[in-house]
């Protein structure tokens, strides 16, 4: 049964038709000709369309044309008296999904119709499908231009197609599950079901049935055998998220599990096998739990084949941005709103803040913003970010910097040898800080290494101290690296640079540094 909407000039026609029909129990809409189907399509939502081919103000392809418009998914019903192979074939390279010609036999029209509103209703529901499944597992990429990120990329990359066991550990709202769907879909078992159970969320005493299913009578309540989540992932992905909460008891048969692939429903004395790809995540640390006897040691080895580690928001500002501009996509899809975008001012207010819910609260603080606020784009006034969390993780940015640097300067003074000084110290604090590795002061700095080695040639006369001539990557810890802190001799005038300033400019660079007592700047002579 479904809408039915029939276009013929002929009242004779539509009311034979609409008899026929309606014996199949469809609700059918008559119009007269093009101009009316027009108008109908527009207005309402039909599941078929039964169309002559001929009309005075316009043909079938005409209507069919409209309905490709509108609602493609809809399927037309062709009806001619001059039928040719040539029409034939136009009608169904445009989209038709039944050709019938005059004089017909209504049986022949009923059972068009009744195929045309199951292949209407079989492609609405795939649509609601897909995207309820796009709405289940997230973005196909894990969204992120940081090294974090990409490591966590290469990660899933490499364990996908395996069929490891891997354990993925993060902070709550980082995004592990995402994590979990994308390993899924890159494996071979792509195409088999993936199911995820949050262990926290289930009772102790539930989890153990909920896992492996149980059988008829086995508890108060299970009045039919009922297999568990290990039984419908066969052959495919189970997700166990926060699997620290297990239960020791439910330790010890999810270990059995991962040993021979046997599952026992609750109740039964019967094994199953089952061929299951385990993943598993927490913002637990196992290893101190293990310590504390809360958690299997031999289990913990069986999960950690393979660990990934997603970083916190807080820790990959850089990703900000790249998140902001999927989640106004995904908000403006969800709400049915034009795409309205942050600001640049937004963003930066973002890139301030320390996300205690990580991407997850990201992702809830541009929904809201977005359903509370109007206008082309989203500013920093609209994002419900608390202040004192905004300013107590503020970073110390460049602009600041230069600003608090005006504030001290003298009225004379000799930028070059200030800033050549600042470089100097930075770098120092750098290397120290990293232990004298030169490619993670680099990354710290925000250099290349051959910059790094570059300012370190021009300002210390080569490599610091504690480091080989021959250019080794790693300073003895004992001896950590330090740049030359005496400035050129030979300064007159207004290139004597102040002993004080010196001193507060280092106190102002220390807000970047390492927490540990700057440098005194020696005051030259003359």
């Amino acid at each position: 049964m479904g809408r039915v909407l029939i276009v013929d000039d002929e009242p004779h026609m539509r009311r034979i038709l609409a008899s026929s029909l309606g014996r199949d129990k469809h609700v059918v809409t008559e119009a007269c000709g093009l101009t009316e189907a027009r108008s109908l399509l527009a207005a309402s939502r039909f599941d078929a369309v039964v169309t002559d081919q001929k009309m005075p103000d316009g043909d079938g392809l005409d209507v069919l044309a409209r309905l490709r418009e509108l609602d493609p998914t809809t399927a037309l019903v062709m009806l001619t008296a001059h039928a040719t192979v040539e029409l034939a074939v136009e009608s169904m390279r445009q989209g038709a999904f039944d050709f019938v010609t005059k004089p017909f036999q209504t049986e022949v029209v009923r059972a068009a119709v009744r195929r045309a509103c199951e292949h209407t209703a079989l492609l609405r529901e795939n649509g609601v499908l897909r995207q309820t499944l796009v709405k289940m597992e997230g973005p196909a990429e894990i969204v992120g231009i940081s090294d974090a990120m990409a490591g966590v990329r290469e990660a899933i990359a490499r364990v996908a197609p395996t069929g490891a066991t891997v354990l993925i550990h993060g902070e709550t709202g980082t995004g592990k599950e995402m994590a979990a769907r994308a390993i899924h879909r890159m494996s071979p078992r792509a195409s088999k079901p993936f199911i995820a159970v949050n262990c926290a969320s289930i009772t102790e005493s539930l989890l153990e049935a909920e896992l492996f299913g149980h059988e008829k009578g086995a508890f108060t309540g299970a009045d039919r055998a009922r297999e568990g989540l290990f039984e419908a992932a066969n052959e495919g992905t189970l997700f166990l998220d926060e699997v620290g909460d297990m239960s020791l008891t439910a330790q010890a048969k999810l270990l059995r599990v991962l040993m021979d692939g046997q599952i026992m429903r609750v109740g039964s004395t019967r094994g199953r096998s089952v061929d299951v790809r385990v993943l598993v995540a927490t913002n637990r640390d196992l290893e101190a739990a293990v310590r504390q006897g809360r958690f299997r040691q031999d289990l913990y080895y069986r999960l950690a084949v393979v660990p990934v580690h997603i970083p916190p928001l807080r820790e990959r500002p850089e990703d900000i941005p790249g998140l902001c501009a999927l989640f106004c996509r995904h908000a403006a899809t969800d709400l049915k709103q034009p795409l309205r975008p942050l600001s640049i001012e937004a963003i930066r207010k973002l890139r301030r803040y320390s996300f205690p819910g990580n991407v997850r609260e990201l992702k809830n603080l541009i929904e809201r913003a977005l359903i509370l606020s109007s206008g082309s784009e989203v500013g920093p006034d609209q994002l419900p970010v608390p202040a004192e969390e905004e300013t107590a993780n503020r970073p110390v940015e460049p602009d600041d910097v230069c600003s608090t640097w005006v504030d001290l300067l003298p009225e004379s003074v000799n930028l070059r040898l200030i800033l050549e000084n600042v470089e100097r110290d930075l770098i120092d604090r750098a290397l120290r800080s990293s232990g004298g590795v030169r490619a993670e002061a680099a990354r710290r700095l925000g250099l290349s290494r051959s910059d790094l080695a570059y300012k370190l040639g021009k300002l210390g006369n080569g490599a610091p101290a504690g480091q080989s001539s021959a250019g080794s990557e790693k300073t003895t810890t004992d001896c950590p690296p330090a740049l030359p802190q005496r400035l050129p001799d030979g300064l007159h005038g207004h290139d004597r640079v102040d002993a004080e300033l010196m001193h507060q400019a280092s106190a102002v660079m220390g807000r970047i540094g390492q927490n540990h007592h700057p440098r005194a700047v020696q005051q030259q002579k003359d």
